[in-house]
């Protein structure tokens, strides 16, 4: 034997001397990532000393969770000598964000079964079914889609997207089981039919068209602004800032001067939606971690501004739709 051969080993050696089986050599050598050196008389594998250094790096690759394709990316940006590393930085990046839902999705199951193994045996059949209407981890697809068909038709994409950012929740990383739950009707809330007329708005927000949709939404994003100020600070619902702002919205929308007649007219056409009041009630148990006062949600703040319009107007409180 050669002085060269002397110094190639057998497969069951590097396997030993890498603390791996066999089986593990012969599958990446199978796969390309761990080519041979040679082979010997009786066809068996033979492998240089350079390849228990790439075994290793190979295993150390698998045991982070990268993939097959993305060992062979790093070994090739490795056997090229580029020393950038970039490969190996994308690759980790990309096994970072799959580790992340992957954690996010173990805690939503965590959740929901503390849920389930905490409600009252007559609660468990309508949970499980409102948990099984969920993906995991959560999408909010069906929130997106129950707004885009509740908002004016032909708005313009920026005000759509500015709305979506405020009206859908994000879920929790680390939900506790009331959020899981809180979420879990939500979406069954969203994906029920709609009652009522075809088209859910307001009739106030019918009118105004496309342009005009994007000033009003815009306008009501602020009033709501300020009466969450008025809500945190326990005000009752009144005239001022907040109201006056609410009632520009409207009127930039349709181009008219916010009189007193205006005022009565806009508190008869907006009528209260259960439905929409029911969503804004359930946003705020989704996002307020448990033991916490929920802060005012553009639900709130609407229903605050509407009886403020109808304590100015001296009409009343605007009923359920």
């Amino acid at each position: 034997m050669s002085a060269r051969d002397d110094d190639l080993w057998g497969i069951g050696e590097l396997a030993t001397r890498a603390g791996v089986t066999v089986k593990t050599v012969r599958f990446y050598s199978d796969r390309g990532l761990l080519p041979e050196t040679s082979r010997s008389a009786g066809g068996h594998r033979r492998y240089g000393a350079d390849a228990l250094d790439r075994l290793r790096l190979i295993r150390s690759l698998r045991t982070l969770g990268l993939s097959v394709p993305q060992v062979r990316r790093v070994l090739d940006e490795e056997g090229a000598g580029d020393g950038a590393g970039e490969v190996l930085e994308g690759a980790v990046a990309e096994r970072l964000r799959e580790l992340g839902t992957e954690i996010r999705a173990l805690r939503w199951r965590e959740a929901a079964l503390r849920l389930v193994q905490e409600s009252a045996p007559g609660e468990r059949a309508d949970r499980l079914r409102l948990i099984g209407g969920l993906s995991v981890p959560p999408s909010t697809a069906p929130l997106v889609r129950f707004w885009r068909g509740w908002l004016p038709p032909r708005m313009p994409r920026r005000s759509v997207d500015a709305f979506l950012e405020v009206a859908v929740p994000q879920p929790p990383d680390d939900p506790a089981p009331a959020q899981v739950l809180a979420f879990a009707r939500l979406n069954a809330l969203t994906l029920g039919p709609c009652p009522g007329a075809a088209q859910p708005q307001p009739q106030a927000h019918r009118p105004v068209g496309a342009r005009g949709a994007a000033v009003l939404y815009a306008g009501l994003a602020e009033a709501y602004e300020l009466a969450g100020v008025q809500l945190r600070r326990g005000r009752e619902p009144r005239p001022g800032e907040a109201l006056d702002c609410f009632v520009d919205a409207y009127t930039s929308a349709y181009g008219v001067r916010g009189c007193e007649r205006f005022r009565r007219g806009l508190a008869g056409q907006l009528a209260v939606d259960p439905r929409i009041d029911r969503y804004w009630e359930l946003v705020a148990e989704v996002v307020t971690e448990p033991g916490r006062r929920p802060g005012p949600t553009p639900g709130t703040a609407h229903d605050w501004l509407l009886d403020a319009l109808a304590a100015q107007t001296g009409t009343r409180s605007p009923t359920p739709v």
